[in-house]
């Protein structure tokens, strides 16, 4: 059994890793950091909107059962990909709409969907989602992780 990771920056990583939880294939989901310059992030500095970094879910998967396609899918629908540096309350750069991909196939599948996405008019405007090169990983928290699990809150997939 092959696992590959898929790295996602949707808003805060709450939500999002709840609801990647729930997607049949998904092996985990661990909420952090990534796109930035700063080594080892903490919480507090990448709220200062100083580090470059995104809140991100890195979700490991078997793609026997869910393919990184289903994922992308489920990615643009849990969240607004055509608001710079914003999800609902939360502002800033750090909440950016954001695809880091592993590999080359990754990337084109990430810019295809983008694309198929962009001229379906389903969005009133154009997306705005970053696909880039993941560089570094960097684990949150741990009172970040499951936190919905940890706080008795549910989420919908959509």
């Amino acid at each position: 059994m092959t696992m590959e990771k898929a790295t996602f920056g949707a808003g805060c990583f709450w939500g999002v890793e709840a609801r990647f939880r729930k997607v049949e294939g998904v092996i985990d989901v661990v909420s952090g950091y990534a796109g930035g310059h700063t080594k080892d992030p903490t919480y507090k500095e990448v709220c200062t909107n100083k580090t470059g970094h995104a809140e991100v879910v890195q979700v490991t998967y078997d793609p026997s059962i869910v393919s990184y396609e289903d994922l992308l899918e489920i990615f643009w629908n849990i969240h607004n990909p055509t608001t710079l540096n914003r999800q609902g309350w939360d502002v800033g750069t750090q909440y950016r709409s954001v695809v880091f991909y592993n590999s080359e196939e990754q990337k084109e599948k990430a810019i295809q969907l983008k694309d198929k996405l962009d001229k379906s008019g389903k969005y009133k405007k154009p997306i705005v989602t970053e696909i880039v090169p993941l560089k570094e990983f960097y684990r949150a928290e741990e009172y970040h992780q499951k936190y919905y699990e940890k706080h008795n809150k549910s989420v919908s997939l959509f």
